[in-house]
């Protein structure tokens, strides 16, 4: 088959706009748009539940004193939260820059304080070596599922967003 001479009648033919495709940025711009299936939102959710939960048992059973418990606990949170930041951020600024350096640096600064201070009082706890395994493992699926959920939130609100002007037409 001839692609040279499908390409250019495809062009003649596909090329042609109507004066209603012009007054309808919002629609193209929200076509291009991909929404995530209800099967990988659920899987999402289901995910970050799931590090929740084993996080939760693995610090709620911790052997060892309160102190080094509520400091894990602490880590945790901080590590959940910054994650969160971070995801933003990484966002924010992905086409352009939209935040200032120094923020910037919060946020990774925080991101990294979080992650090394988690990860050294787990490594510095006197447990056993499989316990600080599973307490390691889960941490790690924790902050993962946070990037995760943290992408698949923000594609939908940038969807709903795309798509509302449509609507409006």
């Amino acid at each position: 088959m001839d692609t040279g001479l499908a390409n250019r009648h495809s062009r003649h033919v596909f090329n042609k706009t109507t004066p209603a495709m012009h007054n309808a940025p919002a629609r193209t711009a929200a076509a291009a748009l991909r929404q995530d299936t209800r099967a990988w939102r659920l899987q999402v959710w289901v995910s970050f539940a799931a590090a929740v939960g084993l996080c939760a048992t693995g610090l709620v059973w911790l052997p060892g004193a309160d102190l080094d418990r509520a400091f894990m606990v602490m880590g945790y949170l901080f590590c959940l939260s910054n994650g969160f930041a971070v995801a933003k951020y990484v966002r924010d600024n992905e086409h352009r820059r939209s935040d200032t350096p120094m923020w910037g640096g919060v946020v990774w600064g925080g991101f990294a304080l979080a992650m090394a201070l988690t990860g050294w009082g787990l490594w510095r706890m006197e447990i056993n070596p499989s316990y600080k395994a599973y307490l390691g493992v889960c941490w790690l699926f924790l902050i993962s599922s946070v990037f995760t959920l943290a992408k698949t939130l923000r594609d939908a609100h940038e969807a709903a967003q795309a798509l509302q002007p449509a609507q409006e037409l």
